[in-house]
């Protein structure tokens, strides 16, 4: 992986053309004492954002996989929560799972959305799932992927909202299909698909914007 030039291009959003770069800055930025240890952030939750345009998805996922394996050899540890993998895991677990595989045809969007909203609260059963996983792992930042895959019956800012309250000491890196917007007007949103905007969430950081 090549390193950042000195004079890198402005970054906002990732995309086909700026993967590689991207890939090279957030190695960089993440494998630094300053990201690691929540260093500048004026006693804000370590949370950050990594917005990727949406027809990237698939390389995007590589793209994580590579740079887990690359902080791997620099000695910093990831725990990555994939979203869509652990509504599948919690689906199974609670016996879920073969209920809705024999019943999705005949339910209808909406009502399938009321089903997986209602097994899968944010505060009583995502939040305490991932708590479980940090408990049990060793690690020096939390990745955060699957968010596209989970709408609409899971929304990103209500993840964030309520994993601020525990997950304070080590950084969260939310990888976003959209783009993480900010206005003097209407504060910070997050645009899913760049069609859909979110509910408003104040408190993270693009990590585009951040310097190695």
């Amino acid at each position: 992986m090549s390193q950042v030039s000195n004079t890198p291009t402005r970054l906002n959003t990732v995309s086909a053309k700026n993967l590689a770069e991207v890939q090279s800055h957030l190695l960089n930025v993440i494998a630094s004492q300053r990201f690691l240890k929540n260093e500048g952030l004026n006693n804000e939750v370590p949370f950050h954002i990594c917005p990727f345009e949406p027809d990237i998805s698939q390389d995007m996922s590589h793209a994580i996989k590579q740079l887990k394996n690359e902080l791997r050899d620099k000695d910093v540890g990831v725990l990555e929560i994939n979203l869509y993998d652990l509504v599948i895991e919690i689906l199974k677990d609670e016996g879920d799972w073969e209920w809705l595989m024999e019943n999705e045809t005949s339910l209808s969007r909406n009502e399938l959305k009321e089903e997986l909203q209602g097994i899968l609260d944010t505060e009583s059963v995502l939040i305490p799932a991932i708590v479980t996983k940090m408990k049990a792992a060793s690690y020096d930042v939390i990745f955060i992927s699957g968010v596209g895959e989970v709408f609409p019956y899971i929304r990103s800012h209500n993840i964030l909202n309520n994993l601020q309250r525990v997950a304070k000491e080590q950084p969260t890196l939310m990888f976003f299909p959209g783009k993480y917007q900010h206005s003097l007007a209407s504060g910070a949103s997050l645009r899913l698909f760049d069609k859909l905007t979110d509910d408003k969430y104040y408190r993270a950081f693009n990590i585009l914007d951040r310097a190695n």
